[in-house]
């Protein structure tokens, strides 16, 4: 019997990419506009590599993106993108339809509810503060709270720890499957990929459920 759910956070509960594009593709279009020698197109793609390599929540991502294509940083182009970004941030951040509905369904049925991200801790209370989800979750898991990104079992262990159930007790809902899916069952728990928030289609998946919106989430608990 399934007695608590675990969820990922970003492109899970929250459409943490959408916002990133966005961000991105205004912060790139100042930085041209600033002095930067490089077509739009061409930025975008060098920068999402930079993400892939440096992380998508590297705080100096831009300085890193600057010194890789022009062998420096120049303040006046770094700073055009970072208020460029900071402005389209400002309520860009947006939960999937259906979230909140679903999450006051499941709380109202007594599952105990948690949250486990490879964000930062800080930056993982904010966002869910700033979309009015804290009230829904018993505890939120970021980085900082074990050391250790997913597939890792430790932060897995560790949700399981907090909320005093067994690993056969817990459902884990997140958008990578070999991240979250993966690293929830090598700990046993059962998985549900949520299909709506996958930025790459992974061939491997391996989820037991998997659903294209987060209501559907209702009915695998129901049975």
């Amino acid at each position: 019997m399934i007695k608590g759910i675990l969820f990922d956070l970003d492109n899970t509960l929250i459409d943490f990419f959408t916002m990133k594009k966005r961000c991105t593709e205004a912060a790139i279009s100042a930085m041209i506009d600033a002095g930067l020698d490089l077509s739009h197109s061409h930025a975008y793609k060098l920068m999402f590599k930079m993400y892939q390599r440096f992380g998508i929540e590297n705080q100096a991502i831009f300085e890193k993106f600057l010194k890789n294509v022009t062998g420096k940083v120049d303040y006046k182009i770094l700073s055009a993108g970072i208020i460029a970004y900071r402005k389209v941030k400002a309520g860009q951040l947006v939960t999937y339809p259906h979230v909140r509905s679903t999450l006051l369904k499941l709380k109202s049925k007594g599952l105990k509810l948690g949250v486990v991200s490879d964000a930062p801790r800080m930056q993982a209370w904010l966002r869910l503060t700033e979309m009015t989800l804290v009230e829904f979750f018993d505890f939120v898991l970021g980085y900082e709270d074990t050391g250790h990104l997913k597939p890792s079992p430790k932060p897995f262990k560790k949700a399981l720890k907090k909320m005093k159930l067994k690993a056969s007790e817990v459902l884990f809902i997140g958008d990578n499957p070999r991240r979250d899916i993966a690293g929830a069952h090598s700990v046993g728990m059962k998985t549900v990929l949520a299909c709506y928030g996958q930025v790459c289609h992974h061939d491997l998946k391996g989820a037991d459920f998997e659903i294209k919106d987060a209501k559907e989430l209702l009915k695998i608990i129901g049975k």
